[in-house]
C-alpha cells in the first residue's frame, strides 16, 4: 500500500495536476491544505531571520502531522530544492532538525531537485514523471491564462472558477490514469481549454490590469501572499502572472551553464521540447482571443538593455524580463512580491526595481514584502496604493 507523500503548498494554479508526476507505487502525494498559525508554529523551531517561507512549509507540516491524519511512521514530505544560492536549498537539513525536535523523526523527507545535492534523500526522477509534469505545467499554464482573462468579464460570478476546477479534476484523471500525454495531445486538450473558456457568457466592460511579478513562492502561492490573486479579482482586476513553463525555461536556461556536459545537455533537451511546446500552445490561446507574455527566449531578447541577463541568482533576470513584457502588453501597473528576509530576492530581485521603474515610462511599479510580523494593513494599503494611483 503506498505511503502518503506530503506536499506542501507552493503552486496553487498547478499543484493540483502537478501532483500526479509523484505517484507510485510506494507513494500517494497529498496536497497540504493548513491555513491557520502556520508561521508561528514554523518559528518554533527556526531562527527569526530566516525567509517566510521556510516557516510557511515548516507550519503546514507540522500542523498536518499533528491532525493525527497522518502516521508519522507511514508517510514523507516532498521538499523542492533549487540547489542554489535560496537558503530554501537548505530547507530538507532545516526540516529535519525541526520533525526531529517536534518528535516526528521516522518521517521521511524527500528533495524534488536536479542539483545533486542531499542525494540520500533524492526522489528519484523517472521520464515517466517527466512526462507528467510537462503536460500538467502546460495544462496548468494555459488553464491559469483563460481563467484570469474571463473572471474580470464573467456575466455569473464564479462561472469562470468553477470551469477551472471541473478542467483540474478531468485534467487530473488523465494524468492519474496514464493517458496519452503526447505533444499532440496536451495540445489538443489546450485547445479544448480555450475553447470552453471562450463559451463563458461575458459582458462588457473595462477592469484594471495588474500584473504579479516576484519571487517564486510569493508570486504562486496565496499562503504566500495573502490571498493576493483573489484579493485582486475582487476588486475586479484582470490579472497577470507569468505560468510555470516561464519559470521553469528561465531555470533551465541559467542552469544550462553549470554542472556537467551530460547534465547540461540534459538542459538544453529539455528546453527545446518545452520551448516549443510552449510556442504551439500560446499559439492555441491567441487564435482563441487570449493573450499572454511571449515564449521566454523572445521574453528575453526583448528585454536587453533593460535587465541585466547575468543575473542569474534565485528569480534574477525573470523578474525584470517578465514585468518588462507585462508592461508591452498593457498591464502598466505591476506588483513585485517577495518575502521578507529572502536574501537573493531583496539583492538580485527588488535591487532591479528602481532602475526598471525609470526604464519603463508610463508604468507604475510597487514592491510588497510578506513576512510574519508584517500587518495585513501594511500590505494591503500598498496594494491599494498602487491600485488607486494613475500611471
Amino acid at each position: 500500500m503506498p505511503r502518503a507523500l506530503l506536499i506542501p503548498a507552493l503552486l496553487d494554479d498547478w499543484f493540483p495536476l502537478l501532483q500526479y508526476a509523484f505517484a507510485s507505487r510506494e507513494w500517494e502525494p497529498v496536497l497540504l491544505r493548513e491555513e491557520r498559525g502556520l508561521a508561528d508554529r514554523g518559528m518554533r523551531y527556526f531562527h527569526n531571520e530566516l525567509c517566510y517561507p521556510v516557516f510557511l512549509v515548516a507550519g503546514q507540516v507540522l500542523a498536518a502531522l499533528e491532525s493525527g491524519a497522518y502516521d508519522p511512521a507511514c508517510c514523507g514530505v516532498l521538499m523542492g530544492q533549487a540547489g542554489d544560492e535560496c537558503r530554501g536549498s537548505c530547507g530538507i537539513r532545516l526540516m529535519r532538525k525541526a520533525l526531529d525536535k517536534a518528535g516526528y523523526p521516522e518521517v521521511e523527507l524527500l528533495s524534488l531537485n536536479v542539483r545533486g545535492i542531499d542525494k540520500g534523500a533524492g526522489l528519484p526522477i523517472t521520464l515517466s514523471m517527466i512526462r507528467r509534469a510537462l503536460a500538467a505545467a502546460v495544462w496548468g499554464d494555459a488553464l491559469a491564462i483563460a481563467r484570469n482573462q474571463v473572471r474580470p468579464y464573467e456575466a455569473r460570478a464564479g462561472s469562470a472558477e468553477a470551469l477551472w476546477r471541473r478542467w483540474m479534476e478531468a485534467l487530473g484523471e488523465d494524468l492519474r490514469r496514464g493517458a496519452d500525454l503526447s505533444r499532440r495531445r496536451v495540445l489538443e486538450r489546450c485547445r479544448e481549454i480555450a475553447a470552453s473558456f471562450r463559451r463563458v457568457e461575458t459582458v462588457p466592460g473595462a477592469a484594471q490590469k495588474v500584473a504579479v511579478v516576484g519571487e517564486i513562492y510569493t508570486k504562486y502561492c496565496r499562503l504566500g501572499n495573502w490571498d493576493l490573486e483573489r484579493y485582486l479579482a475582487a476588486k475586479g482586476c484582470e490579472i497577470g502572472v507569468g505560468g510555470i513553463t516561464w519559470y521553469a525555461l528561465y531555470y533551465m536556461d541559467t542552469h544550462s551553464l553549470r554542472g556537467p556536459a551530460y547534465q547540461r545537455g540534459l538542459y538544453r533537451a529539455l528546453a527545446g521540447y518545452l520551448g516549443g511546446i510552449q510556442r504551439e500552445m500560446l499559439a492555441v490561446l491567441r487564435a482563441a482571443g487570449f493573450h499572454a507574455l511571449p515564449p521566454l527566449a523572445e521574453v528575453k531578447r526583448r528585454a536587453e538593455g533593460l535587465a541585466p541577463l547575468n543575473c542569474t541568482v534565485a528569480d534574477g533576470w525573470l523578474v525584470a524580463v517578465e514585468a518588462a513584457a507585462w508592461a508591452n502588453l498593457g498591464y502598466r501597473k505591476i506588483l513585485c512580491v517577495q518575502p521578507f528576509g529572502c536574501l537573493p530576492g531583496h539583492i538580485f530581485g527588488k535591487g532591479q526595481y528602481a532602475t526598471l521603474q525609470r526604464k519603463l515610462p508610463g508604468v507604475l511599479l510597487a514592491s510588497v514584502d510578506y513576512d510574519a510580523s508584517t500587518g495585513e494593513g501594511t500590505v494591503e494599503s500598498r496594494v491599494r496604493m498602487l491600485l488607486d494611483m494613475e500611471p
